[in-house]
């Protein structure tokens, strides 16, 4: 029989998000019931409960920077055991079967991979997230946390670290390269320490200097201010890498100034309105504009041992579950350093 558990839901885009309890799935013979202990709280989590990126099916429950232990396995689970730290990022599953399942890239799945929330799992039930007390999955989406990663660091970077790790590893990022990263925000702070640990040399760009001395203390070897028009004349054809990170309109083609001969600017924040960018901006140095999304289960793993081996974990404010509404108007008004995490004994 399928279990209830304790949660936390959005049940319109303009009301809080309020105590309810929903039901999870009995687990399967390749399924692991995780026992959720921490939930990472992302800016998705805000525009899909606020209905800001399309119809949401309400009541849902966001939250895809899960961090637990297992509770229970299926009985042909092969890679897990009760007591093992587990975590759960975006995806809880794909096709398996085309092109990009079977290279370990599940998060562009041909079908489109199942979302963590607000997707609809192949049972036809509605996906549910993490600000809630436990979860069932299938055993090829549940990552291991590595003994060096406590879970509540550990949670963001279900999320928030393969953001940022896969575009550094598939632009190669390393020695020799020159990374600028947009914004110190919940992503970006992941972004300097990935970028400083694979070997580049790393600036951030920020609007103001006032997160300055933490972007250094993370591994940035230079830090600037974007709202100084000095900095894009200091810095034009200066970088190889720029990963912007923020969820704000930007003037691109002023960022794009800043790439050099072949470099290559990647969103990884999401901006709610389009943007204009000027053929010029691109043609003049062979400079591509891209975009990139999370990584696949293999990389993610990659990833969480990459930031145990290296001592990387997300700078967290933990809250209680009853926080959450004031949370979400403090990551609008980015009065967070730098990821707020739930610690969900408190649905208890």
């Amino acid at each position: 029989m399928p279990t209830t558990v304790k949660a936390y839901a959005a049940t319109s885009a303009t009301e809080p998000l309020t105590p309810t309890t929903i039901e999870r799935r009995d687990v399967g013979p390749r399924d692991v019931r995780i026992d959720i202990t921490y939930a990472g709280i992302c800016h998705s989590d805000i525009h899909t409960a606020r209905g800001e990126w399309g119809a949401t099916n309400y009541p849902i429950v966001v939250g895809h920077e899960i961090a637990g232990v297992v509770a229970e396995v299926g009985s042909e689970v092969t890679r897990f055991a009760v007591g093992d730290r587990v975590g759960v990022g975006c995806m809880v599953d794909s096709c398996g079967e085309c092109q990009y399942c079977r290279r370990g890239d599940e998060q562009y799945c041909v079908k489109g991979n199942i979302q963590t929330y607000g997707g609809v799992g192949k049972d036809g039930v509605p996906t549910q997230g993490g600000y809630s007390q436990a979860i069932v999955v299938t055993e090829d989406f549940v990552l291991r946390i590595p003994d060096g990663l406590e879970l509540d660091v550990a949670a963001p970077l279900l999320c928030a670290g393969i953001t940022l790790y896969s575009p550094l590893r598939h632009w190669g990022a390393g020695p020799g390269t020159r990374v600028a990263v947009v914004g110190l925000g919940g992503l970006g702070h992941m972004g300097v320490q990935l970028a400083h640990a694979l070997g580049a040399e790393v600036t951030v760009l920020s609007q103001s200097l006032k997160k300055q001395e933490e972007g250094l203390r993370l591994g940035a070897d230079s830090y600037f201010a974007t709202s100084d028009p000095d900095t894009f004349t200091r810095l034009a054809a200066s970088f190889d890498l720029i990963l912007n990170t923020v969820s704000a309109s930007i003037d691109v083609d002023a960022y794009l100034s800043l790439l050099d001969v072949d470099g290559t600017m990647v969103n990884v924040g999401a901006p709610e309105h389009p943007q204009s960018v000027r053929a010029f901006s691109l043609l003049m140095r062979r400079i591509s504009f891209a975009g990139s999304t999370i990584g696949g289960i293999r990389e993610t793993q990659e990833m969480l041992d990459f930031c145990a081996e290296h001592g990387i974990a997300a700078v967290i404010e933990t809250i209680g579950v009853e926080q959450v509404n004031e949370a979400y108007e403090r990551v609008l008004a980015s009065d967070v350093r730098y990821r707020f995490v739930i610690d969900t004994a408190t649905l208890a």
